[in-house]
């Protein structure tokens, strides 16, 4: 591991411009560009502690820097992708697709050109379109075309083997080929077919109909219905092609529209490609986040692999992202040179466009999910994952059974608990639990407002789950289920109980957390599971007692099993917090006041955070909240004071008690949120 110190550079130029990081290979690792060459290298020569720790792994891994000075932003902005796409660096995001897309191919650069299905690289002097979603769309779109234009589908040999034998193939028979191959048609007019093909598949097919339909009329008109009746069926060819393709924009709208969806460790990349106001393809990418990028790094990451190798009309007039990256001016330009003419870029505000954005975002999220799904259904991998964790951890042996806690509320309200489980790296839903943290002291329940935190949530659940634990070791029959909960055998004849100990408990959170979940196992005498948290900003396992955290690699299997299960336990946590703020925002005391709907009770609420401190307000203070007048404010201050909690089952400040540990109901949705 290298001291950045020892390679850092003396005088640096303060003007446009790319840099390499090398390591002590000489090996390319890292390539950026900078509008002031000197403040973006002296960022990365700053104290190591406050780097992000991406780029502290990067710049410990390098040995040297050079640059290269230019004269502009748009020239570093090639020199860049040029250079990664020479070096290939590996702290550099490198998006991947997630599935192979076949496109629709013209070779242009023939002399009969060609249409046929094509994956892989792009070739110069083919014009492609798509991606297509499968390859038999494809052969579906072509058959259909083929009979309005009839351009050469074969390959070379079978198109050199027609030519020698004097004889076409069975398409050039139907109808469906114009035989080039025997000179039926000449190179300048097969050329032009095809041209036309491409103009009718870019999306200029309004004039391209039109033009069919005065044909048909004029063969009508002469009585010549046998043409007439070939350009009808012509016609009905091209439209059933185009609905295919399902309109979205204004018919003269040509836009590629790009969304991501990301965690802390990887990110998917969403594009529909809009011509003529259809979608004509659709792609989609993923990437490890290697570097510490944002989101407006992605996209501007997205749009050199996009257009990279791209010209003319593979560029759109208009390109919508979900967030305008920081170089938008030098990427305009960028693109605009591509193109030959100016490229809008910015983020679609409302109607159709931002629809479409928003459908395109989950299609994004859909891709993550998807890609992480079947990354862990794969029992090679969850074998690995669990092998890495126990070998990081230095258990025993691989925890073949894994709970994690979390702990969530809404400004100190409605605190609550999850506990999912997690056996052989895959989620046991029967098994995950749901806690209303109460606050005990001994025997006695105190009830917490925004006083109560994490660490003594946490010590407060991984007590009561683990104490419930050894009743039922200790088969005490202290606890039993209550009316409604499964408390018999499930199908596999295992009790739906806290009866099975993990190997490992994981809490989300650092070192406090982690502190406070041992605690509660010490005390109650347990000493064979072991603890870690993992927390989120650096994505950090800690251990109980340790000074420094675990640094898994970012490509661990294990830390990706971690990652998930902690995210897992968050979602589950947030489902229940928000189906008890629910709980009270329905049946608490502002349902009384007469005349208040629900967006004003739910404003009041989001203005002050809670009943309790709404109740404590002044008449004046209510009055701040848009759409509460001095009149009402009185009203509502009267009706929560009248409010008088029923008894220490029902708390108005924190809503209806129900069961303590209840079991996840079947079919829980997702829906993750932002809220601790």
């Amino acid at each position: 591991m290298a001291d950045p110190s020892s390679y850092r550079p003396g005088e640096i130029p303060d003007s446009p411009g790319v840099y390499r990081f090398r390591d002590e290979h000489r090996r390319v690792i890292y390539v950026g560009k900078a509008k002031s060459l000197r403040q973006r290298l002296a960022s990365y020569f700053q104290d190591i502690a406050g780097l992000h720790p991406r780029t502290a792994t990067m710049v410990t891994t390098a040995a040297s820097v050079e640059w290269t000075v230019v004269s502009t932003e748009v020239e570093a902005l090639q020199l860049e992708y040029s250079w990664i796409k020479e070096y290939d660096p590996r702290f550099n995001v490198k998006y991947r697709d997630d599935k192979s897309y076949p496109s629709l191919a013209v070779t242009l650069n023939e002399e009969y050109p060609r249409v046929q299905v094509m994956r892989g690289p792009k070739k110069k002097g083919v014009r492609y379109f798509g991606p297509y979603g499968h390859a038999w769309a494809i052969r579906e779109t072509v058959d259909l075309m083929l009979r309005v234009f009839p351009v050469r589908t074969c390959s070379a040999g079978v198109f050199k083997r027609s030519a020698q034998i004097g004889r076409p193939c069975l398409l050039g028979y139907i109808g469906k080929c114009s035989a080039p191959c025997v000179g039926r048609i000449s190179p300048e007019d097969h050329r032009e077919l095809a041209e036309e093909f491409c103009d009718f598949m870019a999306g200029r097919t309004g004039t391209y109909l039109s033009r069919l339909e005065k044909e048909m009329q004029a063969a009508a008109e002469e009585m010549e219905y046998e043409k007439a009746a070939r350009l009808r069926d012509d016609i009905g060819a091209l439209r059933r092609a185009m609905e295919k393709n399902a309109v979205v924009l204004a018919d003269a709208t040509d836009a590629d529209l790009i969304a991501v969806a990301e965690d802390e460790l990887e990110a998917a990349v969403q594009i529909f490609h809009v011509r003529g106001g259809r979608v004509r393809g659709q792609r989609g990418w993923v990437t490890d986040k290697v570097e510490a990028v944002d989101t407006a790094g992605l996209v501007e990451h997205a749009l050199q692999q996009l257009y990279g190798e791209e010209s003319g009309e593979s560029v759109p007039k208009e390109v919508l992202v979900p967030v305008v990256p920081d170089d938008a001016a030098a990427l305009g330009q960028w693109l605009a040179q591509r193109r030959g003419s100016q490229v809008s870029l910015r983020v679609p505000q409302r109607g159709d466009k931002k629809s479409l954005m928003e459908t395109v975002h989950r299609n994004a999220q859909q891709s993550l999910a998807l890609h992480k799904t079947k990354r862990a259904a794969d029992l090679t991998t969850r074998s690995r994952a669990l092998e890495e964790i126990a070998e990081a951890l230095e258990l025993d042996g691989a925890p073949l059974r894994i709970e994690c806690f979390d702990i969530s509320h809404l400004q100190g309200d409605d605190v609550v608990a999850s506990m999912v489980v997690f056996e052989d790296g895959l989620a046991r839903k029967s098994e995950y639990r749901r806690f209303q943290v109460k606050g005990r002291v001994g025997d006695t329940q105190v009830w917490h407002g925004e006083g109560q935190d994490d660490v003594r949530s946490m010590h407060e659940v991984v007590s009561r789950r683990f104490r419930r634990y050894l009743q039922e070791k200790l088969k005490t029959g202290e606890w039993a289920p209550e009316d409604g909960e499964p408390g018999g055998p499930e199908d596999d004849g295992r009790p739906k109980r806290f009866a099975y100990p993990p190997q490992l408990v994981v809490v989300d959170g650092g070192q406090p957390q982690v502190a406070a979940a041992k605690r509660a196992l010490d005390e109650l005498g347990i000493d064979d599971i072991a603890v870690c948290g993992l927390a989120k900003r650096l994505e950090e396992v800690w251990l109980p007692g340790e000074d420094d955290p675990v640094v898994l690699p970012r490509t661990s299997e294990g830390l990706y099993l971690l990652q998930r299960v902690r995210d897992e336990a968050h979602r589950f946590a947030i489902q229940y917090q928000r189906s008890k703020r629910g709980k009270r925002l329905k049946a608490g005391p502002l349902d009384e006041v007469p005349g208040l709907g629900e967006s004003r009770r739910l404003a009041l609420v989001k203005h002050f955070g809670s009943v309790k401190k709404l109740r404590q307000a002044t008449i004046d203070q209510i009055c701040e909240v848009p759409g509460i007048g001095r009149k009402t404010a009185e009203t509502v201050a009267a009706a929560l004071a009248r409010a008088v909690p029923a008894g220490p089952a029902v708390n108005t400040a924190t809503g209806e008690i129900i069961e303590d540990e209840a079991p996840a109901p079947a079919g829980t949705p997702s829906d993750r949120g932002t809220e601790q």
